[in-house]
């Protein structure tokens, strides 16, 4: 059961950040997050996602493979997950699409009967590499009439129309 709720954590931390769920982003971590040796806690990691974010427009990240070791006391863990993400680098104006290759490094903490982060994650990048072209100039897909073409989403999220309405 912790592997799965382990494997449900990265995979919820990357729904709320495509989203721009920022409530629920921060809400996978401890709530006494250690981010820096001068920051911690949520509200500051709250700024830093929404300072980061904002350099970036649509994003997509897609979890990989998993490695979990829990340790013997069941308190703890340790990951590793491999991400394949592809954004619109440059913010939601830019035409520029990069991929990116990444390995998260995690530690995981188990509270009050639930898995979260126990400090920000370790974003470690293998590769980025530009685009040709930017899927987000295509015209509508119309979906299911059309297989290829722009989708509604993230467009239509209320998280995602909040975030940008700052």
């Amino acid at each position: 059961m912790a592997y799965e709720q382990i494997r449900q954590l990265a995979a919820r931390y990357s729904v709320a950040l495509d989203a721009r769920d920022l409530d629920a982003l921060v809400d996978l971590y401890v709530p006494d997050v250690r981010i820096s040796k001068t920051l911690s806690g949520r509200d500051a990691l709250r700024e830093l996602f929404d300072q980061s974010l904002r350099t970036i427009g649509v994003s997509f990240l897609n979890i990989g493979t998993h490695v979990i070791d829990i340790d013997p006391s069941g308190e703890s863990a340790t990951g590793i997950v491999y991400c394949r993400g592809e954004i619109q680098d440059g913010g939601p104006d830019s035409d520029q699409w990069i991929t990116h290759l990444i390995q998260y490094h995690d530690t995981y903490a188990f509270l009050d009967g639930r898995w979260y982060f126990a400090k920000n994650r370790k974003h470690l990048l293998v590769a980025g590499y530009e685009q040709a072209a930017s899927p987000l100039g295509l015209p509508p897909a119309e979906w299911p009439n059309s297989q290829t073409g722009m989708g509604s989403i993230p467009a239509t999220q209320e998280t995602w129309k909040n975030f940008w309405e700052k």
